[in-house]
């Protein structure tokens, strides 16, 4: 689709090899570690397997072949391919930007954590291991804001966060949070400063060590006491749960996420692949490992919480019995299980209160993303010999993770704002550099006291109904405007394969439909239920619920009105022809395309109309015997 002057300079991959690391680093990402499982726990273990692997084949491949095709055959970023589908569109790249932009700004702040995090997994014994003391005259005692929480609780709210009680309250800048998050910005910018050039090598390291890390710890967890245990707890499937729609929807929008659709980044890898690449198989092996990677990680993760919460219940158990002991039960502590339970049973009938040890208990308390990676996680690397070490290599698989995936979303903006004619005369490290100098300054608010609580609300807003919106309209574009017919010729001009009925079926029917159901129970969702963020009590040593502000939401909705206001306002410039307003948003001119005879009024009416007839309609028969019609490039 590009002409033969610029395809050259079109940035390429080294090799195949580095396409597809850089691709399985993007989409493998920390929500394999850290929601998939939750998900799992939460929706009927293995039997979430089963709408998973559905709403995989039916939403997610579907979906990612038409963003790597489409990039791929047109060698060009998100911003140029809609505008070269049809000017009209051109808001979809500009919108998909825009979500990236929120995206970057708080995902790295998790690399920001990370990072922390591994520098204070060298200090033995680890910090998150004990309540700190201090002196209440002169007497040292252990911290009661630590009592009252957990050590790693402790550790994560007040050493790391030191965090607000409310996000109305910004607590000022933490000055370790922000060397951190410079930090996480310069080697974001080094690695992605020279393009895929540069961050093609690092993928090497990225999108491997987390498989290493995952099996050193998958070896060590399954020889743990209560391994077992946590791996029953997980994957006894609960078939009931699959009647429950939300399960569904859990796991259409856990698809959707886990292989970062919509954010224009792999349209963006497509376009540096050569013309006769297979895509389709691509797509197929990358599918395959997302799924195969998130249930691994699985395994990996309720091995050491099941481990943990055998520990818990052991420790549980000998607090007891020293109760026990304390009030003459007990002669000693080495008892057999059956004595145990006889004790505890008559000494809850006399009255006594005694701690209830259950390990389903334990094991029903489920967690997700950084409760589960900076709290649970690290409590139950606390217990394994040699803790430091586990520690060291479990921060370096998160950073490996989250590293990987921010540079596909940083290369999806990125590579839109390359693709506009102007700022194609600066320099890419330059321009690179200044976007991550404006990246560190916004998000400098994330390493304020209300940090977490900023994230959260960026994680629930600017990455969830845009996001799903554009997903819609770009399977909608490429379908119906660009042409379902045409673009199967495409797949079949570039792998020799022609797609047949279950890409059709899914891609014109399915897909859309699945999609149409998440954005719409996503609206209604934000409509009906109150939005709340979970704030840190420190005289109760939890979080508790509250409501976000007023003035919090009007933010929320500006995040999401600014992720779907450009696809309206380019629309509204083009189609009511207010040139003057409009503004070069691709590569200096859109490019010369072949359309359908179903979009000939489309392109008549905004091309001949808006740009006074400067453009050149020809008439030509195409190889099928059909009639096609050409938009000549036009330069503004």
């Amino acid at each position: 689709m590009a002409t033969q002057e610029e395809e050259p300079q079109r940035a390429a991959w080294d090799n195949k090899v580095q396409f597809m690391l850089s691709i399985i680093g993007y989409s493998v990402g920390l929500g394999n570690i850290w929601r998939f499982p939750y998900l799992c726990q939460q929706n009927g273990g293995g039997a979430f397997l089963i709408p998973f692997m559905i709403m995989l084949i039916l939403e997610g491949i579907p979906l990612f072949l038409i963003e790597l095709g489409i990039g791929q055959k047109m060698r060009l970023g998100a911003v140029g391919v809609w505008n070269t589908i049809h000017p009209w569109l051109g808001g979809l790249g500009v919108a998909s930007c825009t979500v990236t932009f929120f995206v970057t700004l708080y995902y790295n702040v998790i690399i920001t954590w990370c990072f922390y995090y591994f520098f204070n997994s060298f200090r033995s014994p680890l910090p998150w291991s004990y309540c700190p003391e201090r002196f209440n005259g002169t007497i040292s005692e252990p911290e009661p804001e630590c009592i009252r929480s957990s050590e790693t609780a402790y550790f994560w709210y007040r050493d790391t966060l030191d965090v607000s009680p409310s996000i109305d309250d910004l607590g000022g800048l933490k000055w370790w949070i922000v060397l951190c998050l410079l930090l996480s910005w310069l080697v974001v910018f080094f690695i992605v400063m020279k393009g895929i050039q540069s961050s093609g090598k690092v993928v090497y390291f990225t999108s491997l060590f987390p498989y290493i890390v995952l099996t050193i710890f998958f070896v060590r967890g399954i020889t743990l006491k209560g391994a077992g245990a946590g791996l029953m707890h997980m994957y006894t499937p609960k078939v009931e749960k699959l009647l429950n729609p939300n399960v569904w929807l859990d796991a259409a929008t856990q698809v959707f996420y886990s292989f970062g659709l919509a954010f224009g980044s792999l349209i963006a890898f497509g376009s540096y692949n050569p013309p006769k690449n297979n895509c389709v198989r691509d797509v197929i092996l990358v599918s395959i490992t997302n799924a195969i990677t998130a249930i691994y990680a699985s395994l990996v993760v309720f091995a050491i919480l099941g481990f943990k919460a055998m520990s818990n219940v052991d420790k549980c158990m000998y607090k007891n019995k020293v109760t026990l002991m304390n009030n003459n039960l007990l002669s000693t502590l080495e008892i057999s299980q059956d004595l145990y339970d006889a004790k505890i049973k008559a000494a809850n009938a006399s009255g006594l209160s005694l701690l209830e040890c259950s390990l389903q208990k334990q094991l029903d308390q489920a967690a997700e993303g950084t409760g589960l990676a900076f709290i649970v996680f690290t409590q139950a690397i606390v217990e394994l010999p040699g803790a430091p070490f586990w520690a060291v290599i479990f921060f370096m698989m998160l950073l490996s993770l989250g590293i990987g995936s921010q540079i596909g979303i940083l290369e999806g903006m990125l590579s839109c704002i390359f693709d506009i004619d102007f700022f194609k005369r600066i320099r890419k490290p330059y321009l690179t550099g200044f976007v991550c100098t404006i990246c560190f300054i916004v998000g400098l608010i994330f390493a304020s006291g209300a940090g977490e609580y900023w994230l959260k609300l960026f994680d629930s807003f600017a990455g969830t109904i845009g996001l799903v919106m554009i997903a819609l309209l770009e399977m909608l574009a490429v379908m119906f405007i660009y042409g379902h017919e045409k673009f199967t010729q495409d797949i079949e001009d570039m792998t020799g394969y022609r797609p047949g009925l279950y890409w059709q079926i899914t891609w014109r029917f399915l897909a859309p439909a699945i999609m149409s159901c998440i954005l719409v129970s996503s609206i209604i969702f934000r409509i009906i239920n109150k939005s709340v963020y979970s704030a840190w009590d420190k005289d109760k040593g939890e979080t508790v619920e509250k409501e976000y502000p007023n003035w919090v939401m009007g933010i929320a909705v500006a995040i999401i009105s600014s992720t779907v206001l450009p696809i309206v306002l380019v629309f509204l410039l083009r189609r009511f022809q207010v040139v003057k307003l409009d503004v070069d948003i691709h590569q200096g001119a859109i490019r010369r395309i072949d359309t359908t005879v179903s979009t000939k009024e489309m392109i008549r009416d905004v091309d001949v109309d808006e740009y006074d007839s400067q453009e050149e309609f020809e008439e030509e028969e195409d190889d099928r015997g059909g009639k096609s019609f050409k938009m000549e490039v036009m330069e503004f």
